[in-house]
């Protein structure tokens, strides 16, 4: 029938239908086995914080910061910001809730809405949900790699890699990485001390090549000169491949900080190559910094970032704490596995479909039916008088494994008529929800 919706949802937003959900379901349950496997437990935040946590964390002159926030006046005349990033509020809770006076290091995970006033695209979307792990506490390259280790065995159960650790590489050539179905790209960012040197270095050689840089980047030259190098437009490349390189000015701790972490990650054969054009965009990242990339998904083809934020838990107030971590968005990472062909298991089929025929059927069929799903099986039955024929139709449009048929023939003995939807073979059971229970194929 024709109608006249109220409102449609805001852009940049989905509905996530049934059929759907339950594929972000699985790769969310694989998460959390996941993260529990690493040690890791779940943290939750609030949805909105007090904008300056925001502001101060990701820095004022980010672009998330200047251009993306969701930020509204409570009634309390608060500036609040929605959810714009994972990190700085697990930050938060790790210093106003007390887990920095518990046993280090802390471990925890979190899947939770981000909110970015972006231009919305494929894979990108201004409510997303994000998966991320923080670890505080190591300062050691042990932690940078873990994180990335938990990475690739994410993408190694959900099918987007064929990665298995153990298989050693060459850290200087890893020649294999071009070909890999992922790859990890490490940068350093080195520590506040020696980034502050080559951030003189890097203006003072882009300053000259202005007005060969695109709109953006002119903006971001003075107060974010690194992300310059990050730029995507193709006009900024001849300029930003010829720039200062972050790992020629490392001091002699982060030099050797970027080295571990690149042994580490050849031993334990984790394809990689140095790109010195990852910088991420926030900045509290220190020293490591990666991404992992698919050299299959065309411009959208990072699934994952994080690194090093070693300075971010004393900038929020708290003593030195060191920090690494990552994020991804899980609905990007569905776009990925489909676009791979990778399958991703939707809806869990129904057990049983209880067909009925007549007011007298529907009225043995009822307790049955909820006696079953206290038994722990997925049962259903018809509300709205249909056909056995459209019933059966019904019943295969849900995926039921079986149909028990209950009509005055079966009720005059005291049975239902039990057909496997897979075979087609059909089978008599007493009218009983237990011995219909023992007839179905064991539940998982």
């Amino acid at each position: 029938m024709p109608m006249q919706l109220l409102t449609n949802r805001p852009r940049g937003t989905t509905d996530v239908l049934p059929g759907e959900v339950e594929k972000l379901h699985y790769i969310e349950g694989v998460m959390r086995r996941l993260a529990h496997q690493f040690g890791y437990a779940e943290i939750r935040t609030p949805v909105f914080e007090h904008t300056e946590l925001f502001s101060r964390a990701v820095g004022e002159a980010t672009d998330i910061v200047q251009k993306e926030m969701y930020t509204f006046n409570d009634r309390g005349d608060r500036s609040i910001t929605l959810r714009a990033e994972g990190t700085a509020p697990v930050v938060r809770a790790f210093l106003e809730d007390g887990l920095y006076a518990q046993p280090q290091p802390t471990k925890v995970y979190y899947i939770c809405p981000i909110f970015r006033y972006e231009r919305p695209q494929a894979g990108r979307l201004r409510q997303h949900t994000q998966f991320g792990v923080e670890v505080f506490g190591v300062a050691g390259a042990e932690a940078d790699v873990e994180v990335i280790m938990l990475a690739m065995e994410l993408f190694s159960r959900l099918g987007l890699t064929e990665w298995k650790p153990g298989a050693k590489v060459d850290a200087k050539a890893n020649a294999a990485a071009a070909e890999a179905d992922l790859v990890v790209h490490i940068n350093s960012m080195g520590c506040p001390t020696c980034r502050a040197t080559y951030r003189e270095k890097l203006v003072a050689y882009l300053e000259p090549h202005a007005d060969e840089l695109c709109e953006t980047c002119r903006e971001r030259l003075h107060r974010n000169p690194m992300r310059v190098l990050d730029c995507k437009n193709p006009d900024c490349h001849p300029v930003t491949s010829k720039a200062p390189g972050m790992l020629d000015h490392l001091c002699d701790d982060c030099r050797a900080h970027f080295q571990r972490v690149r042994e580490l990650l050849a031993r334990f054969g984790v394809p990689f190559v140095v790109d010195t054009r990852i910088v991420r965009g926030l900045d509290y990242y220190t020293k490591t910094v990666f991404e992992i990339q698919s050299p299959h998904l065309g411009s959208q083809n990072t699934v994952c970032g994080g690194g090093r934020y070693d300075g971010l838990v004393q900038m929020m107030g708290g003593d030195p704490v060191p920090g690494v971590g990552f994020g991804l968005g899980i609905e990007r990472l569905v776009l990925h596995l489909e676009a791979l062909g990778k399958a991703v298991p939707g809806a869990a089929p129904v057990d049983v479909f209880l067909a009925t025929m007549g007011p007298a059927a529907v009225d043995a069929a009822l307790p049955i039916l909820y006696q079953l799903r206290h038994a722990g099986y997925a049962a259903e039955t018809d509300y709205l008088g249909r056909s056995l024929k459209s019933q059966m139709k019904y019943a295969g449009r849900l995926g039921a494994r079986f149909v028990a048929i209950i009509g005055d023939d079966e009720l005059a003995k005291g049975v239902v008529t039990l057909k496997d939807m897979a075979s087609g073979q059909q089978s008599e059971v007493r009218l009983d929800a237990a011995e219909l229970g023992r007839a179905l194929a064991p539940r998982e």
